[in-house]
């Protein structure tokens, strides 16, 4: 059951900025997890994406400010400048009028202005862990006030090879600074690594059984790998989503991907890992916008992102592991609303979705693309079926429909093509089902016809009947 956020403890400010973005009632992560962080305990977060996960620790870390202060006293860790900008955008909104102040400190901006703008004293502060580390060296940034300090994607930011930047950033902060973890994927390596950083932690987690969102639907379809860019192209064309998001795997053939896609005429960008940070920040304005239809992007550019109108996700390229498929599908289907994820496998990439549906507690159905619509190949829609049932639902049903083809077939020649319709005129193409001559018929009395006969056949091709009738031999 919901509650509100008055009942929460928060600041009649935020429940104000809250309602007005029409959020009025917490999440289930975000009921449990604010009151254990605003009496200070230290945290370990889990829930499936799109629930909340956000403010749950946002608003906490925000009611720990204290503005007379003019020292940093809350650090937020993240994995990609997306995600931190994404972040700061929510920051914003909350603070809107307020006495606080935030900065960003991602790698790919300008240290040198990011250096100047610490100089306003930020009291919070979103950040990647190589750009903090590198302003703590050169004594630009200190973690000595900080009260609350939170790792967002904790397992991806101990997975992209800067633990020890991490580990470096942790430890500028005082032992008595509360820290937070959070994440939709939490697994057993990543729990042992915060441990080090964890007193005596509350874990909180919703549903951990679940590992999807129920408003979510997995469905798969079969083609051979050259097939893949344009089995793409047909389902979003039959699906027509307004905005959808497509993985793919290797960073390497990002560019050549979008080359194709764009070639059979989608409407794509891609989330370069190397662009600046400039040129990312345009691409994702651009989409939350809807100036594209789909962004192509890696499982780290993507990672934690909340795009609203999201409908779709598409896996060009099968995810590596379970965990990624999680962090994949969420990108749909958040805070309650309806999401389709759709994987485009080789008969041979088969396996990976049956791991994914035995580790994850998940039914991913197979589909076909038939007549305009998606169905399901167990259900014999094919041709020869959807055939029959027209058929059976003609006058005389089925069993005149068999009778029809039995007597066209068991007919002499002559009499098929007596019953033939007559040749159309002016272009208009035959109607389906009409009965063809055969090419070859034989002769009346069945004899064959002498190759000289067929050799006059095609010399008087065309002439007029009363020619005919006078070249043809006498019996």
């Amino acid at each position: 059951m919901r509650s509100s956020f008055e009942e929460l403890r928060l600041s009649q400010t935020y429940v104000d900025k809250l309602s007005a973005g029409g959020i009025k009632e917490a999440t289930p992560i975000q009921a449990e997890a604010i009151p254990v962080l605003l009496e200070g305990k230290d945290a370990m977060i889990q829930s499936q994406t799109g629930t909340g996960k956000t403010l749950a620790y946002l608003l906490p870390a925000l009611e720990k400010i204290d503005v007379s202060v003019k020292q940093l006293q809350a650090l937020v860790i993240v994995p990609t400048r997306e995600l931190g900008m994404q972040i700061m955008q929510e920051i914003e909104k909350l603070t809107e009028g307020s006495e606080i102040r935030s900065q960003s400190l991602i790698g790919g901006a300008s240290a040198a202005r990011q250096i100047e703008k610490l100089r306003l004293h930020p009291h919070i502060v979103v950040g990647t862990p190589g750009r903090l580390l590198e302003l703590m060296k050169v004594r630009k940034l200190s973690l000595h006030h900080v009260k609350i300090g939170i790792v967002d994607e904790v397992d991806q930011v101990f997975e992209l090879g800067s633990m020890q930047d991490v580990d470096a950033v942790l430890k500028g902060m005082l032992r008595t600074s509360q820290m937070v973890f959070v994440s939709a994927t939490i697994p057993p390596s990543t729990e042992q690594a915060a441990g080090r950083w964890l007193k005596t932690p509350a874990f909180i987690k919703i549903n951990p059984a679940q590992r999807t969102a129920e408003t979510l639907e997995h469905y798969y379809v079969v083609c051979q790998e050259r097939e893949k860019i344009d089995t793409l192209r047909r389902l979003v064309r039959l699906i027509k989503p307004v905005s959808a998001i497509v993985f793919i795997n290797m960073t390497d053939d990002i560019s050549e991907v979008v080359a194709k896609l764009k070639y059979v005429g989608l409407s794509v960008e891609a989330l370069y890992g190397e662009a600046g940070k400039q040129d990312r920040a345009k691409i994702m304005g651009n989409f939350r916008e809807g100036k594209f239809q789909l962004l192509l992007a890696t499982d780290v550019a993507a990672r934690g992102l909340d795009i609203e109108g999201v409908t779709h996700v598409f896996h060009l390229d099968p995810a590596t592991n379970a965990e990624y498929y999680l962090h994949r599908v969420g990108r749909t289907g958040r805070m309650g609303r309806q999401g389709t994820t759709l994987s485009i496998v080789t008969p041979k990439e088969l396996f990976i979705l049956e791991k994914f549906e035995k580790q994850l507690g998940i039914t991913i159905s197979p589909k076909a693309m038939y007549e305009g619509r998606l169905v399901d190949p167990a259900d014999n829609r094919s041709a020869a079926a959807m055939r029959s049932r027209r058929e059976a639902a003609r006058p005389g049903g089925a069993e005149k429909a068999r009778e029809d083809r039995a007597h066209v077939s068991a007919a002499p020649a002559g009499a098929a093509r007596s019953a033939a319709p007559a040749e159309p005129r002016g272009g208009e193409s035959a109607a389906a089902g009409a009965v063809r001559p055969a090419a070859k018929p034989p002769a009346a009395g069945g004899k064959a016809v002498s190759k000289a006969q067929r050799e006059r056949d095609r010399k008087n091709k065309g002439a007029p009947r009363w020619l005919k009738d006078k070249q043809k031999p006498t019996e």
